[in-house]
This record gives structure tokens, sequence and C-alpha cells, in this order.
């Protein structure tokens, strides 16, 4: 769906300067430090390049530039829907941090990230047609590229979350209820058609995704017959989604809601077992030394 540009201008021609005798720069040298005799003048310095030569050049490099923040850095999407309201307006554009997934790391609860189309989401959607200069913009990441389908959307759960929401709501993880305020206004967490009530266990590797307008977002819900029962594969997400940079009078941050920080809401509690046991042993160990000595 769907950043950088700069300018350069040259340099004028520095005058040559000559290395200053012990008696000032008046005096005349008897032998200049280039080896010419009195007498013999130096060659001249190459003449620089004028800026319209240049410019090519400075272009390219800054098409470069912009072709590599898009492809390893940040990228700007165009939100072309009400799914994500009153978070996210039609028509903003945000920045979408695409190096961390490079990393291994996988998207949290709460974050909002934009994703491949996992299987025919967006099946029966219109695909405008861009023009040759859009088609060049969209390349090196100045707006968004029409043949790619993605979607935004807030991550509710992630692999080995137990997520449910019956009736009317609240919307529980791991049996933790959920305090959503960014849901759009006159929405409900979930919603009383049969077919969006669910209770999963995200598979590993995947995320169960969800739109801030609960009642206008064809998310992870409306997708259960599909495999993995709806959650979208970790591998089809591109990136977070970080601030809302366009228009500016809606800049903003998008961070994590608190409600996703809850204590007991993940599931490090099956760890915890084995985290013990470690600490145990490696306690009986020091014991068991000390009393040696």
């Amino acid at each position: 769906m769907a950043v950088g540009a700069q300018e350069g201008h040259g340099e004028a021609e520095r005058p040559q300067e000559g290395p200053l005798g012990p008696e000032g720069p008046t005096a005349a040298p008897e032998a200049v430090a280039d080896g010419t005799a009195d007498g013999e003048t130096a060659p001249k310095a190459a003449k620089q390049r004028s800026f319209w030569k240049e410019l090519p050049l400075l272009i390219g490099i800054a098409l470069i530039l912009a072709l590599l923040i898009k492809t390893f850095l940040v990228q700007a999407f165009s939100i072309p829907s009400d799914s994500m309201q009153n978070t996210l307006q039609r028509g903003d554009r945000v920045l979408v941090d695409k190096l961390t997934p490079w990393f291994g790391s996988e998207p949290e609860r709460g974050e909002v990230v934009v994703f491949h189309d996992p299987g025919n989401w967006l099946e029966g959607e219109p695909t405008p047609q861009p023009n040759a200069i859009q088609k060049v913009l969209s390349f090196v990441g100045l707006m968004p590229s029409a043949e790619e389908k993605d979607l935004i959307k807030r991550v509710v759960a992630v692999g080995g979350d137990t997520v449910e929401c019956k009736g009317t709501g609240p919307l529980k993880v791991n049996g933790k209820a959920l305090n959503e305020p960014y849901i759009f206004a006159g929405n409900t967490p979930c919603s009383t058609d049969p077919e969006s009530q669910f209770k999963i266990t995200v598979p590993k590797g995947r995320i169960w995704v969800m739109g801030d307008h609960r009642q206008n977002s064809a998310d992870s819900r409306y997708h259960q017959e599909q495999p993995g029962g709806g959650s979208v594969p970790v591998d089809k997400v591109v990136g977070r989604a970080l601030v809302i940079a366009w228009p500016l009078n809606r800049w903003d941050t998008l961070p994590v809601p608190s409600t996703f920080g809850q204590p007991g809401i993940g599931t490090v509690a099956s760890a915890a077992p084995g985290t013990l046991g470690a600490l145990g042993a490696a306690a009986v160990f020091v014991v068991r030394r000390r009393k040696r000595r």
C-alpha cells in the first residue's frame, strides 16, 4: 500500500594559492615548492564539474538512499479504510519500522502492524492502476504502492495465547479482560454476530489481529475457516506502525496500550517451572560446595 530527497550545488572555483615564503606572500620565490623554476608556471588545476553535470549523480544517490530506507528501515503506508478508527483515519500516512523484523523480533500484543494479505482477505477489493510517475514514487517509498495488497490491524494475541470474545465482550487474552479505550466510539469489544464469536489458541509463529473499529473490520474473526483459524503468519508481517506522519495536524505516535501490560496476561507462566527449577538447582549446587569447603 503505501520516503527522502536531497539537493546540492556546485562549488565555485577557488583561487590558487602558492606557499608563503619567509618574507611573506609578496616575496618572489627562487624555487617554488612544486619544483618549478623561477619564470615557469605550474599547471592549472582541473576545472571542477558544473552543477548541471553533478545533478544527475546527486539525484541517483538520493533515489538509492530512499530505496534502501524503504527496503530495510522505514516505509510510508496509506490508510485506505475506516477499520482502524479512531486510532487511524482514512488517508492517514503512517511510518512503519521494517528493520526490527529483520533481527527476528516478532510482533507483540497491542502493536499496530502492517502485513501482507495472508489469504485473499482483500479479495474483491478494487485495485487502482497507477500512472508512471506514481509507480516511480511508490518504488522509492514516497507514496503507497497499488500493486501491494497489505492490511493494517492491531495485534491482540500472539502465538500460544488463548483469545476469546463472546456476546458484546469484553475481549479476553489468557483469561484477562482487556480495557480498550481505543475502540471506535459506540462499538463493543466484540460483536453479536455469531460468525465473529470465537475462542482460539493462537498457533506458534502466528498472531491474532483485530481492527479498532470492531463493527467495521473484516479481521481475524471473519477468516476462522482458513488455515490457522484466522491468525496471520508472522512472516507475513511487514513491520510495526510507529507514528502518524501525515497530515501534520494528526501527527502522533502509536504506543502499545497499557492494558496489554497487565500482570498475568503473558504466557510466561508456562516457562516459570523450568526457570524456578534451574534457579533451585543452582542454589543446591552452591550450598553443597560450601559444605564441602
